[in-house]
């Protein structure tokens, strides 16, 4: 396991300064603009690039050194914080300066992310993966409550001091990515096609039990909403106040870090296609109790739940995702579940939101909680082959010319 300690570290490292990035990112265009829609337009900044360059950022992984991409980002993130911390000690960062630097980070996410995850797989054991995710996971759930935490501190003495951290935290994340150890592979520059560019969709089709757990978590998280609906209960159903949104918010994130630790130190060993279905429907269960809680510690173990059943789900579904994949075509495949994935997050809020509006929030909540236990209902059905998976080190990649 020692192989995987520099991947470990510069993705912990890469989304703790993603984490301290988006807190000031926050703070700053709001204190600049007052506005509530800035907000909301710094989220379709960031996600309009990687959804836009996605398919690409998959066939570039696939067919050019991948350390190298990874590591040409992460330069170029530097020094774009770098360019928000000065900007930001002189006074000289507006608005539209802002959106332009995330919209640049948002594109380099979508060319990082592809590429390092294919990482883990090229160096651990199909017997090791299942325990490396769990890690990873442990180690990002860590990222993003300690991260905002941070990030927060470091506001209090200026937005650019918070971006010179971010800046030392990629630095730290290029040179753990500089000392990866990856086995050689032979880069075939074949010429870009639409066919090569969409490579990991085709893929997919072929392949039901990778569709099914990735489509199966879009939809799951797009129905179970509740996160979107956290400072409408920490305000009007709960009526906590601020540090009460804070407890909310931390639940889900500590249910997820408690699981992560627990699946690093006792790997799943069997039935992974069983306990994944039978996770999404605690997910949906844990968000139900959730939407009808008025009591504050309720509210907080059905968050913690649901974060801790989110877990399960995602190791399985990484897992299964790259051990299914050839290495050959890694990294279209990872765009694709990348792009599921910021889809389900970004449609979901919009969709808890929308839905919110017109029937209340507790409602809405419930709702996305019935949703998501139908989802998994159907799912079993509709793919036979995930519902029988059993031990993940036993998945083969098929064969691709």
């Amino acid at each position: 396991m020692r192989g995987l300690v520099p991947i470990l570290a510069g993705r912990a490292l890469s989304a703790l300064s993603a984490q301290v990035l988006a807190v000031a990112v926050g703070w700053q265009i709001y204190a600049l603009t007052h506005s509530v829609a800035a907000l909301g337009l710094i989220g379709l900044t960031q996600f309009l690039p990687m959804a836009s360059l996605i398919f690409l950022a998959g066939h570039t992984a696939d067919h050019y050194n991948r350390r190298r991409i990874v590591q040409i980002c992460q330069c170029v993130e530097v020094i774009a914080s770098l360019i928000m911390g000065i900007a930001s000690l002189t006074g000289h960062l507006a608005p539209w300066a802002i959106f332009v630097l995330v919209a640049t980070f948002g594109a380099l996410r979508s060319f990082e992310a592809p590429a390092q995850q294919t990482f883990l797989p090229s160096v651990a054991t199909p017997a090791q993966f299942p325990r490396a995710a769990a890690l990873s996971s442990s180690l990002f759930q860590m990222a993003s409550i300690a991260g905002p935490s941070i990030g927060g501190l470091l506001y209090g003495l200026g937005a650019g001091y918070c971006y010179l951290i971010c800046a030392a935290g990629f630095v730290a994340s290029f040179c753990a990515t500089t000392l990866l150890n990856l086995p050689k592979r032979t880069v075939g520059r074949s010429p870009m096609t639409l066919a090569s560019v969409f490579g990991g969709i085709a893929f997919l089709r072929r392949r039901e039990d990778l569709l099914g757990a990735i489509s199966l978590d879009l939809f799951a998280v797009l129905l179970g909403g509740a996160t979107a609906m956290l400072p409408v209960y920490a305000s009007d159903v709960l009526s906590l106040g601020p540090i009460g949104l804070g407890v909310l918010r931390s639940a889900p994130a500590l249910g997820a870090l408690s699981m992560s630790l627990f699946l690093a130190r006792r790997p799943l060993t069997g039935r992974c296609g069983a306990i994944m279905f039978g996770a999404v429907g605690i997910f949906g269960i844990a968000t139900i109790v959730f939407g009808l809680s008025h009591t504050l510690w309720v509210s907080v173990a059905a968050l913690a739940v649901l974060g801790a059943a989110d877990v399960i789900s995602v190791v399985i579904r990484g897992a299964l995702t790259q051990l299914a994949t050839p290495d050959s075509m890694r990294g279209r495949v990872s765009a694709v579940n990348m792009l599921f994935i910021g889809s389900s997050n970004q449609l979901g809020e919009f969709e808890s939101g929308m839905l919110a509006s017109v029937i209340g929030p507790e409602a809405a909540v419930v709702f996305g909680g019935f949703g998501t236990l139908c989802v998994a209902g159907l799912w079993i059905r509709l793919f036979p082959s995930l519902w029988r998976l059993n031990r993940l080190e036993d998945v083969r990649a098929d064969d691709v010319t």
